[in-house]
């Protein structure tokens, strides 16, 4: 299945520390905010959303939702240098959508997981465009001598 959308507005990332979501660890501090922020605002959340919807496993209407509640702004993406890789946090309805009333057609738990499996997936091909064509600098981390070899 694919969808048939047009990409959202990318997010404005955040200034907390990743290591603040219960989703993430990251060591450092280093997080290259700015830098991905702009290469995000050249072309990669574009190009990740055509990549990741030409299979995605949502419809449109479903996906909408997630934009009029405004969830695609909570994507905070971020540098974790130990891991030489791009971190991201996706946001997510919460649990409580239903007492909350968040939203006149959310009515289902199948949607509401819909939602939040897409946002997670997506997330992760954002992660996967930026280090593989954007991101340019290379990891300070660097690994002891004494490790042993495998």
């Amino acid at each position: 299945m694919s969808l048939d959308a047009e990409p959202p507005p990318p997010p404005s990332l955040e200034t907390v520390s990743p290591s603040e979501y219960d989703d993430t660890e990251v060591v450092g501090d280093e997080y290259h905010r700015e830098d991905l922020e702009e290469f995000l605002r050249e072309g990669a959340w574009e190009e990740a959303f055509d990549r990741w919807s030409a299979d995605a496993d949502i419809d449109a209407e479903v996906w909408a939702i997630a934009g009029e509640l405004g969830l695609f702004a909570g994507f905070d993406f971020f540098w974790d240098d130990f891991a030489d890789r791009v971190g991201y946090h996706a946001p997510g309805v919460p649990e409580d959508w239903k007492q909350r009333d968040l939203h006149p057609e959310l009515d289902s738990w199948a949607q509401v997981s819909a939602v939040n499996a897409a946002l997670t997936e997506f997330g992760q091909v954002v992660c996967e465009v930026l280090k593989e064509e954007y991101v340019d600098w290379e990891s300070e981390f660097e690994a002891p001598e004494d490790l042993p070899d495998f």
